[in-house]
């Protein structure tokens, strides 16, 4: 397997500088920062990685480029495609939500809606690349995608002058690899701790298990968070000492959630608040004085529901 590395990142970085934003970090208390994801092209950091792969593969089949999605990478992927005037087709599940569906109807991206989750998607994803010939953006495991998301954890290093800890959130694992990578040339590299649902653990149980294994996927952040299985790629970066892998319940990211809205009026998906929950509700206690950044890493959501669930 090709490894991905902080040289990767580096290169990403600067190949997508001009494509995608610079979040801003805000310090919420003496030490507590918070990285603003949520702010990016698309609503996610998930456009990173779809520059990188699209801009690193060359010229783009005339066929264009093709992606599964839970919502968040199609939209990215959607983005990325029509700035560089190309045409996306994305195929997603039914659990995608509805807000997602229309940003990709908004973005002219060719929507394919099937399978109960996103690794049904995945498959027939897979298929229609092999007849058509386009360029497969994967939404987690391709080296090219997980080096984009690392120049978060570049920002994030210079933005704060380096932080203690990075919590993050965990789905295919892309962005949880990428960020450790991305701030592995820090001196004193930071702790990572990877926060996934309890009802969609892809990494807690890869670990237990020693490798990547299928999970069930159900929950408040299915439609962001919904991969059955880790990335491979990922699971190589975040099977190391550095990296801490806990679990939240849904009512703790409902809540936490809900206090991005009320406490910051930060408008975040379920998913997005799924880093800031694991610190809210005490799932990770940081020491005295310890330095620690928040990812809150997508917005795609119904605002109407921010009060609600």
């Amino acid at each position: 397997m090709t490894t991905v590395t902080h040289a990767h990142v580096r290169a990403a970085a600067e190949r997508i500088a001009g494509h995608v934003l610079r979040t801003p970090v805000i310090e919420t208390s003496p030490g507590r920062f918070m990285k603003l994801e949520l702010l990016q092209h698309s609503g996610s950091f998930k456009v990173r990685g779809a520059f990188n792969r699209m801009l690193s593969a060359g010229e783009v089949p005339e066929s264009g480029v093709i992606a599964a999605s839970g919502g968040n990478h199609g939209l990215a992927v959607a983005f990325a495609a029509r700035a560089l005037g190309v045409r996306a087709e994305i195929f997603v599940p039914e659990v995608t939500s509805a807000v997602k569906v229309a940003g990709l109807n908004a973005l002219g991206a060719h929507i394919t809606q099937t399978g109960a989750i996103y690794a049904e998607a995945a498959e027939a994803a897979a298929k229609r690349a092999a007849e058509t010939g386009a360029l497969q953006v994967h939404a987690y495991d391709q080296v090219e995608v997980v080096a984009g998301q690392g120049s978060t954890g570049l920002e994030l290093v210079e933005q704060t002058g380096g932080v203690d800890t990075v919590v993050v959130a965990v789905g295919g694992g892309g962005f949880a690899a990428g960020i450790t990578l991305g701030t592995a040339g820090s001196s004193g590299a930071p702790k990572i701790v990877a926060v996934e649902p309890e009802l969609i653990p892809t990494l807690h149980a890869a670990l237990e298990a020693g490798s990547p294994v299928q999970v069930g996927v159900s929950g408040v952040g299915a439609d962001a968070l919904g991969a059955s299985k880790i990335g491979g790629l990922a699971f190589e970066v975040l099977a190391s000492p550095r990296v801490e892998s806990v679990l939240v319940p849904d009512e703790a990211i409902v809540a936490a959630r809900r206090e991005l809205w009320e406490r910051h009026r930060l408008v975040a998906e379920h998913a997005g608040a799924a880093a800031y929950a694991a610190v809210m509700s005490g799932v990770y206690r940081p020491e005295p004085g310890e330095r620690v950044a928040v990812v809150v890493c997508g917005s795609n959501t119904d605002p109407a529901t921010l009060t609600t669930g």
